[in-house]
């Protein structure tokens, strides 16, 4: 029986031609799974500008063939992505979700979250490294996270790379709460199911065209 950890989903398409040369491109001259996972980690973490307002509810948008080819996206695809081009490169990967109440945020998002500041279904990678499954969330990007005066997330492949639980100057930054458990591919109607129920029809709206700290520049 094959691995679902290594194989291909319909979300979590590994096998796909544009996200086999994105991986192998990552990790070129790496042979040590925990350095392309790092190299991973951080290519997808940096490459796609974080953006909260791309949320949809098309299929095509969630496949890593597809997220593979975007300039931004959100915690969710970045995910998906990550996790299939580790499966292209042999690394066993899985998607990990949890609810995660966010206290950095900017009007604009608050109000399309329904003036809610707990991000449900967060998405993250899991990867099998040197016999334990390791955590790494590639969501902001260093650059993003200039803007907000906080650290890039950093991973080495051993311990968990989540997001931070404070500032700098010591506020509260992140904090999770409910586990959504771990999964070989994405469950995109119970995701979606539970973005209705919670934040209403706005979240899943084409985004306003207003600005503000998310928007990448260009």
């Amino acid at each position: 029986m094959a691995d679902p950890y290594l194989s291909p989903g319909r979300f979590v398409d590994c096998d796909a031609p544009a996200v086999v040369d994105y991986a192998r491109d990552a990790v070129a001259g790496l042979r040590d799974p925990v350095e392309q996972a790092v190299a991973l980690f951080t290519r997808v973490r940096d490459d796609i500008w974080y953006d909260p307002f791309v949320v949809t509810e098309d299929p095509a948008a969630y496949k890593a063939s597809t997220v593979v080819t975007s300039r931004a996206n959100w915690c969710v695809p970045k995910a998906v992505l990550l996790t299939a081009a580790a499966r292209a490169v042999g690394i066993p990967a899985r998607l990990g979700f949890a609810d995660v109440r966010n206290h950095l945020q900017t009007p604009r998002l608050r109000e399309r979250m329904g003036g809610k500041d707990e991000f449900v279904w967060h998405g993250y990678s899991e990867m099998l490294l040197d016999g334990r499954w390791v955590k790494a969330t590639p969501a902001f990007n260093k650059e993003l996270c200039a803007r907000f005066g906080v650290p890039p997330i950093d991973f080495d492949g051993r311990s968990d790379a989540l997001l931070h639980a404070f500032t700098p100057d010591g506020s509260v930054y992140m904090t999770y709460g409910r586990d959504r458990g771990v999964h070989a591919d994405l469950p995109l109607e119970d995701m979606l199911a539970t973005f209705r129920a919670v934040y209403g029809p706005g979240m899943l709206q084409p985004a306003d065209s207003g600005v503000d700290e998310f928007t990448a520049p260009g």
